[in-house]
């Protein structure tokens, strides 16, 4: 007996800790590493993070260096004056790279400490020498979530940090320096800057595209065949759509401060540039709302298709409930036990040489008689 409770209370568990996984992923986690009362700036990364692959991409009008480092101490020797440099950093599972890039490009300790806590809210701050982005970027798997983006600018170095080294949305931009397509190779690190900005939101587009699709299917099932396991899609599409309205929101005021900063470190010409970002955000967050209130109507229209069935179904019910209540009645009256011998009174029809067929006849009479006044009613 004990051992059958503890398998119950185990599957329990487990039953309780999946539906708390499938929940938490669309939350904003704020857990902190470091205990209260650390100094500011101290940096502590995830024990479980992964390891970091850093990439160098230096470029500039009639060059282009593409290189993976071994070792992070190989960085210093490689920075070019002229060009741009592009430091990708996947993975922030080691305090010794983030703190050399960090001592290396002058960047403050509470920037680097915003790094390494995931959990941050997409910003933009500037630190006078630098500037500092924060973006949630998206992610490929089975379940829709996102992965924080911090990018650094600072002169013609741009640093960025991705969590870890599962594969990003910067192909693209890669390749345009790669093969000097378009204009990347001839502008400065603020262009490159606003290049990773934008890949960061296009992304989100087929995203949406996607939950389009899902919106049509679910409004079939939910008219044609609701069931509990269309009202959990619809829980979990409006949940993709919240995660994202919380990426993109926060984003789109962090890039209208850039459009309305007039420092030196983005230029006149990439603002320029930025304000289609922005409008990309605002038609996003317009598309996600739109797609909330969908989401909305559909469990409307969920609830009202159960109600629609759960009435159809006492319906008939009823029906079929009204046609054997005289039958009942008939067949009860013919239940009673009385004795035709003692009275020519007690069910003299008992002796009837057809009464048994013309009861029958009767009741099935009754039964027709009434489907036919339901039917002339209407009521199915």
């Amino acid at each position: 007996m004990t051992e059958l409770s503890e398998k119950e209370e185990s599957a329990q568990r487990r039953k309780r800790t999946g539906i708390f996984t499938r929940i938490s992923r669309h939350i904003p986690h704020a857990r902190r590493r470091s205990p209260p009362g650390t100094a500011p700036g101290t940096i502590i990364p995830d024990p479980e993070a992964a390891r970091p692959v850093v990439s160098v991409i230096q470029y500039g009008r009639d060059f282009f260096v593409e290189q993976k480092l071994d070792s992070i101490s190989e960085l210093k020797d490689m920075i070019r004056d002229d060009g741009v440099c592009w430091i990708n950093v996947d993975g922030l599972g080691d305090i010794q790279t983030v703190r050399t890039i960090g001592d290396l490009f002058q960047l403050h300790p509470l920037a680097l400490e915003d790094v390494v806590n995931v959990h941050q809210r997409p910003k933009i701050d500037d630190y006078d020498d630098f500037l500092f982005l924060v973006a949630k970027m998206p992610i490929s798997g089975k379940a829709f979530c996102t992965e924080q983006l911090s990018i650094f600018l600072r002169g013609n170095a741009l640093i960025t940090f991705q969590e870890s080294p599962g594969g990003d949305c910067f192909d693209q931009v890669r390749e345009r320096i790669r093969k000097a397509k378009g204009r990347i190779r001839e502008r400065g690190s603020d262009f490159l800057c606003y290049s990773i900005v934008d890949s960061v939101i296009d992304v989100y587009f087929p995203v949406l595209e996607s939950c389009s699709d899902q919106i049509e299917v679910l409004e079939d099932e939910t008219v044609v065949e609701p069931n509990p396991e269309v009202i959990s899609k619809i829980h979990s599409l409006k949940q993709d759509l919240m995660t994202i309205r919380r990426a993109v929101w926060p984003l789109r005021e962090a890039i209208n401060i850039l459009l309305r900063d007039s420092g030196s470190a983005i230029t006149d010409e990439t603002r320029f540039y930025l304000r289609d970002c922005y409008d990309h955000t605002v038609q996003i967050l317009e598309l996600v709302e739109s797609y909330r209130e969908m989401c909305a109507d559909l469990r409307d229209i969920y609830l009202s298709s159960v109600s629609n069935r759960m009435n159809e179904i006492m319906k008939v019910l009823t029906i079929i409930s009204t046609i054997f209540i005289p039958l009942n009645f008939v067949a009860g009256i013919y239940g009673m036990n009385f004795d035709p011998d003692a009275s020519s009174l007690n069910m003299p029809e008992l002796r009837w040489h057809y009464g048994y067929p013309a009861i029958l006849l009767f009741m099935s009479a009754s039964a027709i008689a009434m489907l036919y006044f339901f039917r002339r009613r209407g009521w199915f």
